[in-house]
């Protein structure tokens, strides 16, 4: 009995090692492993209407064959922004020549004070590749809502302002289709990972 047992066993093994690495190898195919959330099917960003910092209108249509990495911040955003930007900085030099096919887009959740000229000293300082997006704050609102993402103006003791926002990394594939959520404290190395999964595909 003990034998049988032990034989049924070793084939129930053996059966479930063959499924398992056949479900691995379809994966491997079709659906590649993200690091961040799979949010692929979610069509996030469609019908975004911005301007970049040289006056041109951007849609997402612009950007067809490249993987794209869209993040919602500010100018004058004292650590996540920064800290968020010069890690995307660090992705673009893990990827090589392979970088020239990944586009980084800062969506301003600031219009007032993120006029075109602002945006461009701000983020080609990380990368001369990256492009801010603005547009009026009917627009932002517009396009944060295509990402479900989270935005507000938050008073300050001097009477001034800041801004809470959503702060996460959007990752689209070749042909604009929402892929990847990635937290922004994923780290360089994920979301490398995931940007090369994307340009495989």
């Amino acid at each position: 009995m003990s034998v049988f047992s032990a034989s049924r066993r070793l084939v129930l093994r053996a059966s479930a090692a063959a499924a398992f690495t056949v479900a691995l190898a379809a994966c491997g195919d079709n659906a590649p492993v993200f690091k961040g959330s799979d949010i692929s099917g979610t069509q996030l960003g469609r019908g975004m209407e911005l301007v970049d910092y040289n006056g041109k209108t951007r849609q997402l249509s612009d950007f067809a064959g490249k993987v794209v990495v869209v993040f919602f911040g500010f100018t004058q955003c004292p650590d996540v922004c920064p800290t968020s930007l010069a890690e995307l900085t660090e992705v673009m030099k893990k990827l090589g020549p392979d970088a020239d096919r990944v586009q980084v887009l800062l969506i301003t959740v600031d219009p007032e004070r993120d006029t075109p000229d602002v945006l461009k000293q701000y983020v080609t300082a990380f990368d001369q590749r990256f492009l801010g997006l603005t547009g009026t704050p009917d627009q932002v609102k517009k396009a944060a809502a295509s990402f479900k993402a989270y935005y507000a103006k938050a008073p300050t003791k001097d009477g001034n302002y800041t801004m809470d926002h959503t702060a996460a990394f959007y990752l689209l594939d070749g042909k604009g289709e929402s892929r990847v959520l990635a937290n922004n404290n994923i780290g360089v190395e994920a979301l490398t990972q995931d940007i090369k999964a994307l340009l495989k595909g």
